[in-house]
C-alpha cells in the first residue's frame, strides 16, 4: 500500500466548527471558493466540500449552496472535488446523498458507521456566540447519534452507482473498517478502496499512537493491497497524526473541518496555511507531494471532466 506520493486532501470548512470558534472559518460561497483554491494551489490534491448558509453559517446541503461555489473551484483548479454526503448529522440520508447524485463528482464521502458524535464539551472552550444556533447545535451533541446504518450506506451507494463517483470511506473505529470488508464482500464497492480514518472524535476512535497503528493493520488485514490510507486528526492531533501517517507510507488531510489550528494556542488563517506546513512536513521526510492527477492514477478516478458542475 505504501506509495512514493502522498495525496494531500483540504477539507475546507465542514459542519462541525461554528463561526464563532474561528473568524477565518469559510461561511459564504466567496469565501468558500477563495479557500478551496488556494488550498488546491498549496499543494491539495483533493478538496474535501461542505455549504453552509451565508447568513449565520449553519451547515446546509441543499445542491443549491453547492452550485454557487462548484463551477468557480473547478474552473480555477485542477483539483479532484470531493462532495460530502455526510452533510451534519442532524440530517437524513436522503438530504445529505443530494448534492453528491446531482454533481456527480470524482469523489463523494461516505460515513461507514453510526457513532455516538459528541461536541458539547466544546462549550467548555467557547462561551459566547453569534448565532443562537451555534450553542444549540453542541448541547444537542449530548444525545446525538450520527445515523449511518447498512440501509442508509447502501443508499448512497446505490444514488451513486452510475455516476462514476468513487468514496472517500471515512471510518471513525474499527468496526467501521470491517463495515467497509461487509460491502466489499457484497461487490458493492470496488478496489481501491479511499480509506480515511478519523481519529480524534468523541465517540469514535482515540488519538493515542497505538490506535492509528491499530486502525492500519486492521485495514491491512482486510483489504491488503485493495486500499489507499489517509488520516485526519481532529484538533489538536492534526500534525501529529499526519506525520504517523506519511511515515507509515499513508496518505493525509487537513482543513478547518478538522482543526482550526495552525499550532499550540494560534489559530490557522486559512487552510491552505495547513496544506503548507504538512506539505512542508512530507517534503522533510523525503516523499513527494502527490498533484491532482497522480490522485486520480492512485485512486483510479473518472476524470474532471466526467463531473455534472
Amino acid at each position: 500500500m505504501s506509495q512514493d506520493k502522498v495525496i494531500i486532501t483540504c477539507a475546507i470548512t465542514g459542519a462541525i466548527h461554528t463561526p464563532s470558534m474561528s473568524p477565518h472559518l469559510p461561511i459564504t460561497p466567496e469565501h468558500i471558493a477563495r479557500e478551496a483554491v488556494a488550498a488546491a494551489e498549496a499543494g491539495a490534491a483533493i478538496l474535501h466540500l461542505h455549504a453552509r448558509d451565508p447568513q449565520n453559517g449553519k451547515p446546509d446541503q441543499t445542491p443549491e449552496a453547492f452550485a454557487r461555489f462548484l463551477p468557480e473551484v473547478k474552473q480555477r483548479t485542477g483539483a479532484v472535488i470531493n462532495i460530502t454526503t455526510g452533510g451534519s448529522p442532524y440530517m437524513r440520508v436522503e438530504e445529505r446523498v443530494r448534492p453528491a447524485a446531482q454533481f456527480k463528482p470524482e469523489v463523494a464521502s461516505l460515513n461507514m458507521g453510526s457513532i455516538n458524535f459528541g461536541l458539547y464539551h466544546l462549550l467548555n472552550k467557547y462561551k459566547e456566540f453569534q448565532f443562537d444556533w451555534e450553542r444549540e447545535h453542541l448541547e444537542a451533541t449530548r444525545d446525538l447519534v450520527f445515523r449511518n446504518s447498512f440501509k442508509d450506506i447502501e443508499y448512497i451507494l446505490s444514488t451513486c452507482y452510475d455516476n462514476g463517483t468513487r468514496f472517500e470511506f471515512e471510518c471513525y473505529d474499527i468496526a467501521h473498517l470491517y463495515n467497509l470488508a461487509h460491502f466489499a464482500d457484497r461487490g458493492l464497492v470496488k478496489a481501491p478502496f479511499f480509506v480515511q480514518s478519523v481519529f480524534g472524535l468523541l465517540g469514535g476512535i482515540g488519538t493515542h499512537p497505538e490506535d492509528v497503528i491499530h486502525m492500519r493493520r486492521t485495514a491491512d488485514r482486510l483489504f491488503g493491497a485493495d486500499y489507499r490510507w489517509s488520516v485526519l486528526g481532529a484538533g489538536a492531533s492534526q500534525f501529529r497524526i499526519a506525520a504517523q501517517s506519511v511515515a507509515m507510507g499513508g496518505n493525509v488531510r487537513v482543513g478547518l473541518e478538522d482543526s482550526l489550528w495552525a499550532g499550540k494556542g494560534r489559530l490557522a488563517q486559512s487552510n491552505a496555511e495547513q496544506v503548507r506546513s504538512v506539505r512542508q512536513m512530507i517534503e522533510g521526510l523525503g516523499m513527494q507531494v502527490a498533484t491532482p492527477d497522480d490522485a486520480r492514477r492512485i485512486l483510479q478516478l473518472k476524470g474532471g471532466d466526467q463531473v455534472a458542475f
